[in-house]
C-alpha cells in the first residue's frame, strides 16, 4: 500500500538548499521520492547536496536564486521546471536575521531581514502558484516560520516582525489560492541545532534557554522532518492556512 507521505512522481523546489535547514528538507524530500530543486544564491555549496542525492538514487537540479530579484525568482522557477518537470511543492526557507537592539537596528538592517524572509517569500510563492495554476496542477507551498511568530525575544525584532508577517501571508495565500487547490502552509521551528548555532549551546548562555524549553534539549533538523512530509504530501490534502509549531513546547513556557 502506497505510504501518504509518499512523494514518488512529485517535483519539489526548496529556495536556501545550500546549507543548514534547506540542505536538510532538500534531502528529506528526495528520499520520500520527489525530485527536487535546489536554489540558492552561492550555488557553488549546492553540487555537494546535489550528489548526496544522485548518489542515493534521487534527482535533483541546481540553479541561482537571489529571492529580493524578480528576474532571478523567475528565471530559477523556470529552471527547475525545464530540468525537472512542474513543481508541485515549494519549501520557502531562505531566511536571514540581523540582531541587534531596536534602537540601534537601521533602517538598511529592517530592509535586509524583512525584504528576505517576507517580501522574497511572497514573490517566491506567487511565481511558484502562477506556474501551479498555468500547469492546472494541485500544489503544495510551505513556508519556514518561526516561534517568533507568536512570541517575542531581545534584539530581534525585525527578524520576529518578517516571521509573524510570514504567519500572516501564509493564512491569506491558503485563502486566496485554495480555488486552485494549491494549499499553504506552515512550519514554526523552535531552536533547532545545526551548524551556526551548536558551539552556543554548550554555552552557559546555551543551556540556560534550553531550560525554558519544557522538553529539556534543543531540536534537531530530524524533529522537523514528519512535519515537512505531512505538508508536502496527500497525508495534508484537507489541510490549508495551518502552522505546525515545532518547538519541545517552547511556546507554552514562561518567556
Amino acid at each position: 500500500m502506497k505510504s501518504l507521505h509518499d512523494l514518488q512522481g512529485k517535483v519539489a523546489l526548496v529556495t536556501g538548499a545550500s546549507s543548514g535547514l534547506g540542505r536538510h528538507f532538500a534531502e528529506i524530500l528526495a528520499e520520500a521520492g520527489a525530485a527536487v530543486g535546489l536554489a540558492a544564491r552561492r550555488t557553488e555549496h549546492l553540487s555537494e547536496v546535489a550528489d548526496r542525492i544522485t548518489q542515493h538514487g534521487g534527482r535533483a537540479a541546481i540553479t541561482h536564486l537571489d529571492v529580493l530579484d524578480p528576474t532571478s525568482i523567475v528565471a530559477a522557477v523556470a529552471n527547475v521546471e525545464a530540468t525537472l518537470g512542474a513543481i508541485d511543492i515549494l519549501v520557502n526557507n531562505s531566511g536571514v536575521a540581523v540582531q541587534k537592539a531596536a534602537l540601534e537596528t537601521t533602517a538598511e538592517d529592517w530592509d535586509a531581514v524583512v525584504n528576505v524572509n517576507l517580501k522574497g517569500a511572497f514573490l517566491m510563492a506567487t511565481e511558484v502558484a502562477r506556474r501551479m495554476r498555468q500547469h492546472a496542477r494541485a500544489g503544495s507551498i510551505i513556508n519556514i516560520e518561526s516561534i517568533l511568530s507568536f512570541r517575542q525575544t531581545q534584539s530581534l525584532a525585525s527578524y520576529a516582525a518578517s516571521k509573524a508577517g510570514l504567519t500572516q501571508l501564509t493564512r491569506s495565500l491558503a485563502l486566496e489560492l485554495a480555488r486552485h487547490q494549491i494549499r499553504v502552509n506552515g512550519i514554526a521551528p523552535g531552536y533547532i541545532e545545526t551548524d551556526m548555532n551548536r558551539e552556543f549551546f554548550a554555552t552557559e548562555a546555551g543551556a540556560a534557554l534550553l531550560k525554558r524549553i519544557p522538553q529539556r534539549r534543543v531540536g534537531q533538523p530530524q524533529d522537523l522532518d514528519g512535519p515537512l512530509l505531512l505538508l508536502a504530501s496527500d497525508a495534508s490534502r484537507y489541510m490549508s492556512g495551518a502552522t505546525l509549531v515545532v518547538d519541545g513546547g517552547h511556546l507554552c513556557s514562561a518567556l
